[in-house]
């Protein structure tokens, strides 16, 4: 019997289960098959994408089902399942190949990116010290500055604290997280910790708990616990841009519902599922989303989250050296 992995990132409990599947033949119509079952019965977002976009995955079955033949060369099926599983719309879909990965990234593609690494060496500049992974700096005017680009490593409250310490004498703190697209949420969790000094209701999430498309388990409050050590008293600043997916986007969930916490910059990319693998009969593997996340107001996030203030990087602030979204952070804490 095929097996089926879940791979949960840490949230509350980290846990691995596994479910039965049908045996399906190692041929083209066999594999094209297994995909669309394990999707039907284990993917999260059928009923919400329905709603939002309109998605049938039985009429995608039927359409896709014509391009499928015996003769086809593995290049031309992967293609073809690749582009069915892009009917999602999802940035946590994949499949893994010897030669490719499917992705869908169209959450940031099609938009401008609202970043500049030259314009972020400038505001770093060569002395800004690294801890953890992550870059920090005060800027001329006094504000306090942190590039988070990534989650994927534990950041260690040891480092937190030695962070926060050195950039207490700031009038606020600017965290920069455009373009990074996730990784641990419990990394992303142990940082918004250090913005609360109360118990915060910041989501829900819920598991699947049969085959059909609506069959979850009741929601399940998440909650952002206070960090026992050194905690941020003034204000921030988060700057976003639609790379800000999965993890990252989390982040943005919990600090939206921080005190003193202004989101800066362009919607997030979102990934708001938590994902699950499986395998193919003939070998490719598959990620997709199993377990759906919500704001505070239950409210899916997959499709990204507003910013309080929408701010674009302005070509006339490129040619000047100046980032637009830095700038006007600036200027909040100034006023």
């Amino acid at each position: 019997m095929k097996k089926i992995y879940l791979l949960l990132l840490p949230l509350c409990l980290l846990f691995a289960g596994c479910v039965d599947e049908d045996q399906y033949a190692d041929n083209q119509n066999g594999n094209f098959e297994a995909l669309w079952k394990i999707m039907d019965e284990h993917y999260c977002f059928f009923d919400y994408k329905a709603k939002a976009y309109g998605l049938d995955w039985n009429e995608v079955h039927d359409r896709y089902a014509k391009m499928i033949n015996s003769g086809m060369s593995d290049t031309q099926l992967f293609e073809v399942l690749s582009n069915m599983l892009g009917e999602l719309r999802d940035g946590h879909v994949n499949i893994y190949s010897s030669f490719d990965v499917a992705r869908n990234w169209s959450w940031h593609e099609d938009y401008p990116s609202n970043f500049s690494d030259t314009l972020l060496n400038k505001y770093l500049g060569t002395d800004y010290r690294i801890a953890s992974g992550l870059s920090y700096r005060v800027l001329d005017d006094n504000v306090g500055y942190v590039r988070c680009a990534t989650f994927v490593n534990d950041f260690g409250s040891g480092n937190l604290d030695d962070i926060l310490s050195y950039l207490a004498p700031c009038n606020g703190l600017i965290i920069d997280i455009r373009n990074n697209s996730g990784g641990l949420i419990s990394s992303a969790e142990e940082l918004a910790a250090r913005f609360t000094n109360e118990k915060l209701l910041v989501g829900y999430l819920q598991h699947k708990t049969g085959k059909g498309h609506s069959d979850f388990s009741s929601m399940e409050e998440q909650w952002l616990k206070p960090a026992k050590s050194l905690r941020w008293q003034k204000p921030v600043v988060v700057l976003t841009n639609r790379q800000v997916f999965s993890a990252a986007n989390e982040f943005v969930k919990y600090m939206k519902c921080c005190p003193h916490v202004t989101i800066v910059g362009d919607k997030t990319g979102g990934g708001a599922g938590m994902p699950f693998s499986s395998e193919l009969p003939n070998g490719w593997s598959i990620r997709f989303s199993a377990c759906p996340m919500y704001d505070k107001n239950q409210q899916s996030t997959e499709f990204g989250i507003d910013p309080n203030d929408t701010v674009s990087l302005t070509d006339a602030d490129f040619l000047r050296g100046k980032d637009t979204l830095i700038e006007y952070a600036r200027k909040l804490f100034r006023e």
